[in-house]
């Protein structure tokens, strides 16, 4: 590389936050609680398809198979778009095309075409969370990069107990559809919003595009430098070897599965399994919005964590305890303990939301491949989320639900074992 890219990189890794630091952060966060309340509306939506009989159990697993599959396929555009033509246009792309197909789905006249245009809107979906967390590891600084990945989890993720607030008064009162026109309006404003988004530095400077990467970090330095830039910090960027793709990739796809299939069977599930056992969906409604207030504080732990004690130190722990909440939580029968071991298993979910998603993911990769390897990772985990509803609708009819928290605990521990023995500690450590 060039001397020039290198002096870049480190004006880019040292400024300190300026306004359009903020503004990025805003936008991006305004996005990802978009993200995190549609997964939230979806849970609350299919169990109120089934109650109304718009549509069958079974028709109810397609409906959120339709959403993950569309979830997989948006990532994995994303990653493409994201590395080959700018962060830019996959963050615009995306956003527009969710808006759109959720607020066309409030008017499905039948469950076929909600599933249509649930699954053309999760396309969309799929890559806000690969784009959202990329877009924070390239903006942020090395010095608080994990405070402003861990913040934007925090923030983001307020989306959740939002949604299912929302959820629990909308649809008694206006059924269903009201929540499509809701989260698809939200979407489409906040798109009109951040059409002056700025393009990544960091993907600037993988082009070539010195120029254009220097007016952006130039304002990002408005308010300074934690450090000068140096030659001997410059020199520490060359001489240091670009993370292993293969093994991030491994490493990226185990952790980001176990996180994202046992977080979105417990929560997309969490009203109809209430259901199941005599609770009414209003109450059931109520006591999912309860637990899901753990997301926000679990994201707010996982944020404080990983630039305290570092990132596996945070990750390993988490994986085992959610396993044995998994646990624990399928030997609750009062409605009381349901809630409270509801509410941590939630909260450690999150805390790996924030850790390994909303940090750890991104700096496993050079720009160059990050999001093709986030979005990878991502649209892995989110295409084996497909196969759960399934497995959670045979659970029901043939077991129990609580054969769904034995799979949880069983994927939480292979993912503790992975990133003890071959994730690398990434805390404060520059990207490249």
């Amino acid at each position: 590389m060039e001397n020039k890219e290198y002096i870049l990189q480190n004006r880019l890794n040292t400024s300190k936050e300026s306004t359009l630091f903020y503004k990025v952060f805003g936008l991006v966060v305004a996005g990802m609680m978009i993200d995190a309340s549609d997964v939230y509306m979806s849970s609350a939506v299919n169990a109120d398809i089934i109650a109304q009989h718009f549509a069958t159990l079974n028709q109810g697993s397609i409906f959120l198979s339709a959403g993950f599959l569309g979830l997989f396929i948006g990532s994995i555009a994303a990653g493409f778009i994201g590395d080959l033509w700018g962060r830019k246009k996959a963050y615009q792309l995306n956003l527009l095309l969710f808006g759109i197909f959720t607020f066309i789905g409030a008017f499905s006249p039948s469950i076929y075409f909600l599933i249509f245009f649930r699954f053309i809107a999760a396309c969309g979906l799929g890559a806000e969370i690969v784009t959202g967390y990329s877009l924070i590891n390239e903006f942020a600084p090395v010095k608080t990069r994990g405070r402003w990945s861990g913040a934007t989890a925090v923030i983001a993720n307020l989306g959740a107990p939002l949604a299912l607030l929302l959820a629990t008064y909308f649809i008694p009162r206006y059924s269903w559809r009201s929540m499509f026109l809701f989260i698809g309006t939200a979407a489409l404003i906040l798109w009109v919003i951040r059409r002056h988004f700025p393009e990544s530095p960091r993907w600037l400077i993988s082009k070539g595009k010195y120029a254009e990467a220097e007016k952006i970090i130039s304002a990002l330095e408005l308010n300074g430098s934690y450090s000068d830039t140096s030659d001997h910090s410059a020199h520490q960027m060359q001489q240091s070897k670009n993370p292993n793709l293969k093994r991030g990739l491994f490493i990226a796809t185990v952790a980001v599965s176990a996180v994202m299939i046992s977080q979105y069977t417990f929560t997309s599930w969490a009203p109809t399994l209430l259901i199941e056992k005599g609770i009414n969906i209003v109450h059931s409604l109520g006591y999912s919005m309860i637990m899901m207030t753990g997301a926000p504080v679990g994201a707010l732990i996982g944020a404080l964590l990983v630039d305290w004690i570092g990132r596996k130190k945070t990750i390993i722990p988490t994986f085992v305890i959610s396993a044995i909440l998994g646990l624990i939580y399928t030997q609750q029968t009062n409605p009381t303990t349901i809630i409270a071991i509801g509410f941590l298993l939630t909260m450690t979910f999150y805390i790996l939301m924030a850790s390994v998603v909303g940090v750890y993911v991104s700096e496993l990769f050079v720009t160059d491949f990050r999001f093709r390897g986030a979005g990878t990772a991502n649209g892995i985990a989110k295409l084996l989320t497909v196969l759960t509803p399934y497995f959670a609708t045979w659970a029901i009819q043939e077991f129990s639900a609580d054969l769904i928290f034995y799979l949880i605990a069983t994927i939480m521990l292979i993912a503790a074992i992975v990133v003890l023995l071959f994730g690398p500690e990434t805390k404060q450590q520059e990207i490249r």
